[in-house]
Formats: C-alpha cells, structure tokens, sequence
C-alpha cells in the first residue's frame, strides 16, 4: 500500500472520525471528492488508484482535477472551492505523516480557492408563503403532513437536515412552545413556536402518533423523509401554488429558500441581526448579513430617510496643473 492509500485510510478512521467526530454529511462530502480526485489521477497517469503515491498528486495535478470538475462535471464555483477545501484538509493531516513530501504538500496547500459572486439570497414574501401553504391537500395525510413541515420551515428556519431528523419528542407545546434540534456543526438549540404552529403541529402529532423518538414527518412507508422528499414535494407545491401567485413560477423554491424567508420575515419584523444569526444557528453574524443586502425594504427605508444633496451639477476641476495632469492619467 502506498503513502496517499495508507494516509487516505488514516484520515478517515483518524481524523475525521476518531478525532473530529466529523458529521455523516461531511464524510460523505469529502468522500465523493476524494473518490473523484484519485480516479481523475488514476486516469491521467495510467496508475490504478491503490498504487497512486503523493508525488503523483502534485499541485498541477490538483489544479488539473479542479478544472475538470468545473468545466467538464458543471461544479459551481463554491462546490469546486468546497472539494478544494476537502484536498487541503487532506494534505494537512498528511503533511503531520510524511515530512518527506513537504515541498510537494506546501504546494497543494497553496492552492487558493476561486472567488466567487456574491449572489443575492432568494425569499418568499409574505403572500408568496401564504400561497405555497395552502397548496398542499390537506384533506389527505401526506397534505397535511407537507403542510406542517412547510409551516414549521418557514416558521422557524430550520435546516432540511434538521427537519428531516426531527422526532416527536423534539416539539414541545405546552407554556412557551419550542421545538428542539440537534443542528449543524453539533450545536443543540431551540426555537420558540407561533400559535398557529403550534395549532398546527398538535393536530399532527395527534395524527402522527409514535413514540418520542419516532420521526416527526415520515413518508407512506413509515420511514424518516430525506432531503430529496422534501424537495421533491416542495416542487409539487410551488407548481400547484404558481397559478394563484405568479411569482412562484419564478423562483426556485428550496427548503433553504424557505429558512431564507423566516430570516426576512424577522428583519422586517425589525428583530436585532445578532438574534437572527442565534435564531438560524449561525457560526458567525457574519453569514447573517447576507439578509441585509437582500432587504430591499430596509433599503428603501433609509433611503426616504434621507435628503438629497442640494448641490448643482458639474465636473470636478483640480486647481492645480500637477493634480490636472495627475488626474488626466
């Protein structure tokens, strides 16, 4: 077995695992990577995957593997600098193995991720949400099950990971109703519930039955939905709810769009951002700014707060020769 093989292995069972207690979604994510960079050397350089050492992926070859996912498998931008952020977690942990392959290693790892366009996040305004709730067929038991998913989604911004993991005895509605995950980055919080919601989920648990532990929204079979079910019936939803509110149809409606939309539904409510980034389970408040660029209301707000400069037209003229021709450059 050669270095990267050996090391490859070490860093799953090692790192990732034993150390890091790495979630299922980020092995899975650096597993399809890494899957997908030693077959693109394995081809490249006629060598079966099993014999590939760390000299063979250098830092051309890397670039070479990043490029090809880009251009030839469609990867966005942030999914190319995602798998690049896979490899360099790779080649440090190897880095602390094989000192022997330090210039190759250093080389790798100052590889620098692409800078992408910032984009600006997708919402549903407020008739736009009450259109897509009211699509789904509640006098059906998967209708009212995609109705309290969706209401609790947009209600609390949960993630679909998060939705899709919840259990009965996750939702709690007795005095100061709350529902309680277990979310990203393995960080427990808790979001309190609106009347209506809770009126909601009662009805459904009701419906639902099962044990505390039991999954809260399960399909026809009785098992947990996924993250493509969710989607899968949000998609139905929004075509159903289109005709009604012609804005859905363009809009790409994503269990993320809907924790978009209870993010804006709390900035307009004029909540604090610092709440919002605890309300989302965010890392940083920085990654909740991103709602304050998209709110065009609160834009607006400012700008009819202010007065326009009573200044005439004209072009500005340096008085000096030097700054003249300093400027003319």
């Amino acid at each position: 077995m050669t270095a990267i093989a050996a090391t490859l292995q070490a860093f799953f069972t090692e790192r990732l695992i034993s150390q890091r207690r790495a979630s299922p979604h980020t092995i899975t994510a650096y597993r399809d990577t890494l899957r997908l960079l030693v077959s693109f050397a394995a081809t490249r350089t006629g060598t079966p995957p099993c014999r590939l050492d760390i000299a063979d992926l250098d830092a051309p070859m890397i670039s070479a593997f990043l490029d090809h996912a880009e251009r030839e498998r469609g990867n966005s931008i942030r999914t190319r600098n995602a798998r690049l952020a896979a490899i360099h977690s790779l080649f440090g942990f190897a880095a602390l193995r094989h000192p022997e392959h330090a210039a190759d290693i250093a080389r790798v790892l100052a590889i620098p991720p692409k800078r992408a366009d910032q984009t600006i996040v997708t919402f549903l305004t407020g008739p736009e949400a009450d259109a897509l709730l009211s699509a789904p067929d509640r006098a059906t038991r998967t209708g009212r099950r995609d109705h309290a998913w969706i209401l609790l989604a947009i209600q609390t911004g949960l993630r679909a990971s998060e939705l899709t993991s919840l259990t009965c005895g996750d939702i709690h509605l007795g005095v100061g109703a709350y529902v309680a995950c277990h979310g990203k980055g393995r960080k427990d919080r808790i979001t309190p519930l609106a009347p209506a919601t809770v009126t909601t989920l009662r009805a459904w648990l009701a419906e639902r039955g099962g044990t505390p532990d039991a999954p809260l929204f399960v399909t026809t079979r009785g098992g947990p939905m996924s993250r493509d079910a969710l989607q899968q019936r949000l998609s139905l939803h929004t075509a159903t709810a289109a005709p009604s509110c012609p804005s859905l149809a363009s809009k790409n409606v994503t269990p993320h769009v809907l924790r978009h939309s209870a993010a804006m539904a709390l900035l307009h409510a004029g909540v604090d951002i610092t709440v919002i980034a605890l309300w989302l389970g965010h890392e940083s408040v920085t990654t909740t700014q991103i709602y304050l660029q998209a709110d065009m209301t609160l834009k607006q707000q400012a700008l009819d707060r202010t007065t326009p400069p009573a200044t005439a037209p004209g072009r500005y003229r340096p008085p000096d020769q030097l700054l003249a021709f300093l400027e003319a450059l």
